[in-house]
């Protein structure tokens, strides 16, 4: 079948490579098309994501597709569904699954980041982690499942309240999808700080309450204007220095959300006092436990708006333009289109 691999920092290649006997309790998914995340741009430059990369590996862990063989042993899905897969696979057996916390799986299996992934004609995936699709979901909006899994359990830490102001950091993908979830949690203010004025117009168009130009406006005094008090801050943008802005942002007795993945060698300072003194709860999020299935529901329902985020299709054989590039940086999101 044919694939990007990875080989190593800055190498990216498709090439043709075998596709593996099925076990009895795995399913092959024929790839219709797997986005582009920030993690696989980290692997790409040698940065690692959420798990140790060992090249060679095909990378990818946004897909969706059509199973096209199954194990023996499969019972949940045929030949002909149409799937998307969760690609964190935990053992079930370690500390942290049995004590509710699978993400900190000391055995977990990353699609796309320990074994092979979506950036190929075919994935092969245990059956536990294939999910099923209704009709009326284009494969594009199914393979988003996995960024919306994770913003969920990112805005489920985040504990918004009917009411609150919520300040997103950052208006790619991810920032419009956690505004929208903000939204929908009951945040009555919902502000997008970015410096690309198309961004903050669509931000405005999918929701926002007021945006804000970080570049040439003053985001302190523009939010003391606009509201009492910011009760959430999503930093969605991975960047130490907009990190380190989240501390002044954030209001009394805030909670601060680095959803945004930065170097993993960077670091920014932080005095004690400013959170002792405001209170804060400054926390992070790590992959996506037990929110995929919600993940599809909320897809299904329609209530987050996706084709506007999507700006550019591209074929598989030109891959490595999207990571190489940099007007993709500057667009929304990316798909590779596989067959």
């Amino acid at each position: 079948m044919k694939a990007a691999v990875y080989h190593g920092s800055g190498d990216l290649r498709v090439e043709e490579v075998p596709v593996r006997k099925l076990k009895d309790n795995e399913v092959k998914i024929q790839v219709k098309y797997c986005g582009i995340c920030g993690t696989d741009i980290h692997i790409f430059h040698g940065d690692g994501g959420c798990c140790d990369v060992t090249p060679p590996l095909v990378p990818g862990h946004e897909f969706s597709g059509v199973v096209a063989e199954v194990g023996a042993g499969v019972k949940t899905v045929k030949v002909g569904d149409r799937v998307t897969g969760d690609p964190n696979d935990m053992c079930g057996e370690c500390y942290f699954c049995k004590n509710g916390m699978q993400h900190f799986c000391k055995n977990n299996i990353g699609i796309g980041t320990t074994v092979d992934g979506g950036f190929a004609e075919y994935v092969i995936m245990r059956e536990k982690q294939v999910y099923k699709v209704s009709d009326e979901l284009s494969f594009i909006e199914a393979a988003m499942a996995e960024p919306i899994s994770c913003c969920l359990h990112g805005i489920d830490l985040c504990n918004i309240k009917a009411g609150d102001t919520v300040l997103v950091m950052g208006g790619g993908p991810i920032g419009m999808i956690m505004m929208q979830l903000a939204k929908n949690a009951g945040a009555s203010k919902v502000i997008m700080s970015e410096p690309v004025e198309e961004k903050r117009e669509q931000a405005l168009k999918l929701g926002a309450t007021k945006t804000i130009d970080p570049l040439h406006e003053d985001v302190e005094a523009v939010l003391a204007e606009y509201c009492e008090n910011v009760n959430v801050v999503i930093e969605c943008v991975g960047n130490v220095h907009t990190q380190a802005d989240a501390v002044r942002f954030a209001g009394r007795g805030a909670t601060i959300m680095y959803f945004g993945l930065a170097a993993p060698e960077e670091s920014f300072p932080i005095r004690p006092d400013d959170i002792f003194k405001k209170e804060l709860h400054i926390t992070s999020s790590y992959i996506n436990p037990y929110s995929f299935e919600r993940a599809i529901q909320i897809l299904e329902s329609g209530t987050v708006e996706l084709e506007s985020l999507i700006t550019n299709v591209v074929p598989l054989d030109d891959i490595a333009d999207v990571f190489t590039k940099p007007e993709y940086r500057r667009t929304g999101k990316v798909m590779i289109q596989i067959s």
